[in-house]
């Protein structure tokens, strides 16, 4: 078996790659190694959709992974029942900037009518479905060790640093957290047909912004603990 772990900057795979047995570099930001008897490719694609999409095309072509992992840190909308150092994981992710803002408010794809993926005879507009079958086992293999989530993940380009946007945000879509690449890797492993989970760390809850409240040490070293508990167990 040969999975994919794709993350935004180097701190969020640093516990992964040092796990990993045999790791070499396979080309710029995209290590491969050994854990547990499967074959592993880690690639940092910095931040943001383009850069994860264009990384996830890369990966996709050289390797052709059996499953992808989308790992890092994330803030968590208020009263979701998430704490900073909780785990979520994605049952769907939702481009939350994709649209048109206009005097009554934001209007996504599909109040426009323009879908943003078509493939195999389907339409998806901002919203992409992931495979329940393969969170439901990631969830109960993270569930065991850590408070665990699964909810929809919003990708946004714009991250919300106000409670009124937070607020607008989750109410609009039921969400549980949000980051910035999710979606954008959600679309390209549906465009190569592969299954794709995203485990993230939750580093601080989305209100007016706050660093001191925030902890990304601890959210992105339980997020990879709980990407190697779903290596292992896989």
């Amino acid at each position: 078996m040969l999975i994919s772990i794709f993350c935004s900057v180097p701190f969020e795979a640093k516990i992964i790659l040092d796990s990993l047995i045999d790791c070499k570099m396979q080309s710029f930001g995209i290590m491969r190694g050994i854990y547990c008897n499967k074959q592993i490719i880690v690639a940092v694609t910095g931040i943001g959709k383009v850069n994860a999409a264009h990384v996830c095309t890369k990966v996709f072509e050289q390797f052709a992974p059996d499953i992808v992992i989308s790992t890092g840190i994330g803030g968590a909308y208020p009263e979701t029942g998430l704490n900073v150092g909780d785990i979520a994981i994605a049952a769907e992710e939702i481009y939350g900037d994709e649209g048109v803002l206009c005097l009554d408010g934001f209007k996504d794809m599909t109040e426009i009518g323009l879908p943003i993926i078509i493939t195999n005879n389907r339409q998806f507009y901002n919203k992409i479905e992931l495979d329940k079958e393969t969170i439901d086992k990631v969830f109960n293999i993270i569930n065991k060790s850590y408070t665990c989530k699964k909810g929809t993940f919003i990708t946004v380009s714009t991250c919300s640093g106000t409670l009124k946007r937070a607020k607008e945000l989750k109410e609009s879509y039921n969400g549980l957290c949000e980051n910035m690449e999710g979606a954008s890797i959600a679309h390209i492993s549906n465009l190569y047909g592969l299954k794709m989970v995203e485990i993230r760390g939750i580093s601080n809850i989305v209100e007016d912004r706050n660093k001191s409240a925030w902890d990304i040490n601890l959210a992105s070293r339980n997020a990879q603990e709980a990407v190697l508990a779903v290596l292992k167990a896989l």
